[in-house]
């Protein structure tokens, strides 16, 4: 008869998951944080106008995922979802929708509308739980369904409080709600940088075109700013890439309901800089609406976490019995 010591990795084990959680977490912190003061990073890089903007973050972010490839040995896996018709057609679509929400989002940011564009990801969760029953017949509860009613008031009164309709917080919600969706709909099939490298790959006659037609009507500003403001522009596609990957490594590791409540802090922050630093009015119309929909998101945190808490007993029951 031999005897078997234990092994070192299942003595270490347990602690594992409760490591795995915390690094899950401080990777999608890392990545709203980072969300969150995007703004003010493109605010840097003017005189570049957004059209101008956006097709160089297309560019470099291409450039950027393809040299993450390299070093991550990914190209067996990005071969993969190029034999497979059905996944790219999802990455195209998903570029598509991502374009849509750059280039949103840029536009709002320079044209002095950040309020605007942190109301947009204020009321991404609420799309993202309409699409859930429109895309994927997930029934909601009743909570969810209130939150969602709170969320069309609240759209109303910034209607009215606006004086027109909020586009870019509509379409920005609408296109990253969308982006998720086909995101979900890919799975794990398509890792972060082989989905992000297809993504922008497809955008590249987008960004050729606009590049030409800045070009020929105003000049591109690129290399005619000084060397700091060269940088900044050559390091977009970093920066846009890397809160992205951080939010993937994170969604890994941790329960939705926890990217749930990190997510709001991207908005939050990008409204303290629209309202604080950059001084945008906010109306006493607008102070109400946004209460509506925060009070939208803080019915449906706690649905989502007292969901979760229900489950997690159902489960720990099932297993005791």
């Amino acid at each position: 008869m031999t005897s078997r010591a234990p092994s070192a990795p299942a003595a270490a084990s347990p602690a594992d998951p409760a490591r795995e959680r915390t690094l899950g977490g401080l990777y999608a912190l890392a990545a709203y944080l980072l969300w969150g003061f995007l703004p003010l990073y493109f605010l840097l890089l003017v005189p570049t106008g957004p059209w101008e903007l956006v097709a160089w973050r297309i560019l470099f972010s291409l450039v950027f995922c393809v040299l993450l490839l390299a070093v991550t040995r990914g190209w067996q896996r990005f071969g993969v979802i190029l034999r497979s018709p059905r996944l790219l057609g999802w990455t195209a679509l998903a570029g598509a929708f991502i374009y849509v929400n750059w280039q949103v989002f840029i536009l709002g940011t320079l044209s002095g509308h950040v309020i605007e564009t942190s109301l947009g990801y204020f009321i991404n969760p609420v799309v993202t739980v309409l699409f859930g029953v429109l895309f994927l017949r997930e029934r909601l509860r009743v909570t969810q369904w209130v939150a969602i009613g709170l969320a069309v008031v609240a759209i109303a009164v910034i209607v009215f409080g606006y004086g027109r309709f909020p586009w870019i917080a509509l379409s920005l919600a609408f296109s990253f709600g969308l982006y998720g969706l086909v995101k979900k709909r890919i799975g794990p099939s398509v890792d972060a940088v082989s989905g992000l490298t297809l993504e922008t790959v497809w955008l590249i006659p987008v960004a050729v075109v606009q590049l030409l037609v800045v070009s020929s009507v105003t000049g591109l500003t690129i290399g005619t700013a000084g060397p700091g403001h060269t940088v900044l522009l050559l390091l977009v596609g970093v920066v846009t890439a890397v809160p992205l990957l951080l939010f993937a490594s994170g969604a890994r590791r941790v329960p939705l309901t926890v990217i749930g409540l990190l997510q709001f802090a991207a908005p939050i922050l990008q409204f303290i800089t629209g309202a604080w630093l950059l001084g945008e009015t906010m109306t006493p119309e607008r102070w109400f609406g946004f209460g509506l929909v925060w009070l939208a998101l803080i019915v449906l945190s706690a649905d989502s976490v007292i969901h979760a808490r229900r489950l997690r007993g159902v489960s720990d029951v099932a297993a005791f019995t």
